[in-house]
């Protein structure tokens, strides 16, 4: 029920009828209010901004604790750090520095007991040498035990110079272990066939010591960070230990595990599902995107226990009409459910970016994305999807509250995030208005999400 529609009705019902009747009016007041309610936009937050002294504020991540879900911690490119102690109300920015340098490819995540944890890319040079592909030699974590305000100066991993390494990820288990998968180049952006790409892994047990890393991709990958890259590797853990990870290369989305929390893995790579077109998308307006696959388990105690879920986007409906897809192993992985697109709309399209979170007290699924089924043009919408029932079926809310319209002059970053813990839901994007990118999230309750439109 619109507002306006309630207000030429509460009006009519003041003028035209006697107040011995005007009881009524109240009655269809408080309705009309509850329906403004039902109806509301989520309240969107601009955490940061670019400007002159910060050119490069995109591709955030966003944790909540566990502990005390008041305090959330974000990051964004290159060296930003954001925390909240009030919910989202107020919040602080940190520029974080390390001997091995910042540079981007941020992930922030939490332990159970309140720890957060810091993954980037290194820069030996701090800034100060240029761009040169050859200094990202090793990922770096920092840790922060006072809530993201201050953090350690940071620990090296898997250093091989002069292979340059990407794209991480990570994941931490109930014990505090810490896992870490990311893609190495021999050299990146090579074009000589015998230039080789691959996915690899390390684990921590407080992470601050790495184990040596290990290759869990089979088939290699390519340098020029394309389709036929070994790229995206995203790690889980579930209840038992036991640890996946999924990334994308040539086309198809392959999943490795271990048994034993990392030490020994499959010989061979699990193709799970075709991902026509590549991860590799061209979407109008950006000068680049992706559809690399996001894995998640839930923990929770739940009838989904250890279920475990890839969300990824592609173009298998055609190059205009990129849409973002779900499937789900309840048997570690040897047997998937047939993928299940999340975006509803009618074909044309595009939905791209997409990540999950699940939350590991309720067992929901969330998942962020952008999305233009309004627009016949670059406009651009971020929505929120969510499934109460292990991925069966999701429903969909729109959480940006104004369309934005990227430009391919400016970098927008590889990827969204989202985090939820007990009811609280935290996505996190990037947008751009006017060329200037600009971070945004939103913290919404479960029940603000289900009554949002």
């Amino acid at each position: 029920m619109p507002l306006k529609f309630c207000v030429m009705m509460n009006f009519g019902y003041f003028v035209g009828i006697h107040h011995r009747i005007m009881k009524p009016y109240y009655l269809i007041t408080v309705l009309c209010l509850y329906a403004s309610m039902l109806s509301a936009q989520i309240r969107n937050i601009k955490i940061d901004e670019q400007s002159a002294d910060d050119p490069y504020v995109c591709e955030p991540s966003v944790a909540i604790n566990p502990k005390n879900p008041l305090n959330i911690v974000a990051a964004s490119v290159l060296n930003n750090i954001y925390v909240t102690t009030d919910g989202g109300k107020s919040w602080t920015k940190v520029d974080v520095t390390s001997p091995f340098g910042v540079y981007g490819d941020p992930v922030v995540i939490a332990d159970h007991k309140g720890k957060f944890y810091f993954f980037h890319l290194s820069d030996p040079t701090n800034g100060k040498g240029g761009y040169d592909s050859e200094k990202l030699d090793r990922m770096v974590v920092q840790e922060s035990n006072d809530g993201g305000f201050t953090w350690s100066e940071g620990e090296s991993i898997g250093y091989n110079h002069p292979k340059d390494q990407d794209k991480e990820w990570a994941a931490i288990d109930s014990k505090g272990n810490v896992y870490l998968t990311w893609t190495e180049f021999d050299k990146y952006g090579d074009p000589n066939p015998d230039c080789h790409s691959r996915i690899l892994f390390s684990k921590s047990r407080n992470g601050r010591k790495w184990s040596a890393p290990v290759t869990l991709s089979e088939i290699p990958g390519n340098c020029i960070d394309d389709d036929y890259t070994a790229e995206g590797a995203v790690p889980g853990v579930n209840s038992e230990g036991k640890v996946f990870v999924a990334w994308s290369n040539q086309n198809k989305i392959f999943v490795d595990r271990s048994y034993d929390g990392g030490q020994t893995w499959l010989t061979n790579d699990l193709p799970v599902v075709d991902q026509p077109g590549g991860w590799d998308i061209k979407i109008p307006g950006h000068d680049r995107s992706n559809g690399m696959p996001v894995l998640m388990i839930n923990q929770s105690e739940t009838t989904a226990l250890n279920h475990i879920y890839i969300v990824w986007a592609d173009t298998k409906n055609g190059e205009n009409d990129t849409d973002v897809w779900f499937i789900r192993s309840a048997n570690n992985g040897d047997n998937w459910t047939t993928p299940l697109r999340i975006n509803s709309d009618v074909p044309g399209k595009h939905q791209y970016l997409p990540w999950m979170a699940v939350d590991q007290v309720t067992g929901y699924i969330y998942v962020v994305y952008y999305d233009r089924r309004s627009h016949d043009d670059n406009q651009t919408d971020v929505y929120l999807a969510y499934s109460v029932d292990s991925g069966n079926s999701f429903k969909e809310v729109k959480i940006s509250e104004t369309a934005f319209v990227p430009t391919e002059e400016g970098f927008f970053g590889d990827y969204t995030n989202i985090s939820a813990h007990n009811g609280t839901i935290v996505p996190i994007w990037a947008r751009m208005d006017d060329g200037k990118t600009s971070v945004m999230s939103a913290v919404i309750s479960h029940d603000e999400l289900v009554k949002a439109k």
